[in-house]
């Protein structure tokens, strides 16, 4: 096969293609030349554009900043130029197109025209704004949500306080007409209003995560040797052992982390064996760009199918009798990892003990 047949099986080639405009421009921007996939993309016949300057298909605010002129410059002396955005079509429409502009040279190196090749993907823009826009409504809601939650928690405590101090006068100035079921009776009352509380202090918590943000290098090292102290009663009532060294100083926020750390180890307490020390294991290895510990333990587990709702808000697995609590902590503590670009997980063995593990990536 010759030169000649095979230039013209290509010129052939390149003009059936629908999906990509290719246009041949002479030095100047000019069309000389274009191909079907222009004629689809860009909605002009061949007669109507040819002699034209390609520079016909940009906005008027890319023609008035020499948009097209910067491309065809940066094309002649790099060799090639890239750029993506919004292009006219012949019926004023728009098309989000990526275009490639490459030179061609003769013998002697020097620009005798150029080729370019648009892409449209609107329908990838389209896409790509839709879910941008479904994530900005999102995090409004989500705003929006974390200020009720703050605001109906605020002020729920000022009538829970008048409760709990009646509480406390009725006992003070009534207790010695109480019979055993008044008795009973008002300790429910008392019980109730210390749960609701407690429930309000979580949701001020749950509120609050994320709402300052200053990352700084953290020793867990150090940070878990802060948690044991505070959890020093708590750990001594159980026998507890916690057990953990060598762990990396990371960079992430200090508060929330501590937290997360809290939630687990004090989780890893409650659920423990009856009658069976709780043992907790504390490991780190380097994960992506960060890193992933794992909080071990030899607790009473979680079933399979309980393992998905226990990072839920107010989702509790046990009778509140046996394991108090409302239900926060692991909420607490997805949000924290989430917030540090990372996640938390489960692996667990009914009855053998569970083994939580998160990453962190900032």
């Amino acid at each position: 096969m010759n030169e000649e047949v095979k230039k013209l099986r290509l010129q052939n080639m390149v003009e059936e293609i629908e999906d990509y405009a290719i246009l041949l421009l002479d030095s100047s921007g000019n069309i000389e030349n274009w191909n079907k996939g222009a004629e689809k993309i860009k909605g002009y016949k061949a007669e109507e554009i040819l002699g034209k300057n390609f520079s016909l298909f940009y906005t008027p605010e890319d023609q008035k900043s020499k948009k097209p002129e910067m491309l065809i410059y940066l094309a002649r002396v790099k060799g090639y130029a890239f750029d993506e955005g919004w292009r006219i079509r012949r019926d004023g429409s728009r098309f989000w197109g990526s275009i490639a502009i490459t030179a061609i040279h003769d013998e002697q190196q020097n620009v005798i025209g150029f080729t370019k090749v648009t892409r449209d993907l609107t329908d990838k823009m389209l896409a790509a704004e839709a879910v941008s826009q479904h994530m900005d409504q999102l995090q409004i809601k989500n705003q929006e949500l974390e200020q009720f939650v703050y605001i109906a928690s605020h002020d729920l405590q000022e009538p829970l306080l008048t409760v709990s101090n009646f509480i406390s006068l009725l006992k003070a100035e009534y207790g010695h007409l109480y019979d055993d079921d008044a008795t009973m009776y008002m300790g429910f009352v008392e019980q109730a209003a210390d749960r609701m509380r407690t429930l309000i202090k979580d949701l001020l918590d749950y509120s609050r995560i994320g709402k300052v943000k200053l990352a700084e290098q953290v020793d867990v090292n150090e940070l878990l040797l802060n948690i044991t102290s505070d959890l020093d009663t708590l750990i001594s009532q159980t026998g507890a052992k916690l057990i953990y060294s060598g762990l990396p100083t990371v960079k992430a926020y200090r508060t929330e982390l501590r937290q997360l750390f809290q939630n687990l180890i004090t989780n890893a307490v409650k659920f423990a064996k009856k009658d069976v020390a709780p043992v907790i294991n504390i490991t780190a290895k380097p994960y992506n760009d960060g890193w992933q510990f794992s909080v071990q333990d030899n607790g009473i587990g979680i079933a399979d199918k309980y393992k998905e709702k226990i990072f839920l808000i107010f989702q509790r697995l046990h009778n509140r009798d046996d394991y108090p609590g409302n239900g926060i902590g692991l909420a607490n503590c997805k949000k924290i990892a989430i917030m540090h670009n990372g996640d938390i997980d489960v692996r667990s063995v009914f009855g053998e003990g569970s083994e939580f593990y998160f990453n962190l990536e900032l």
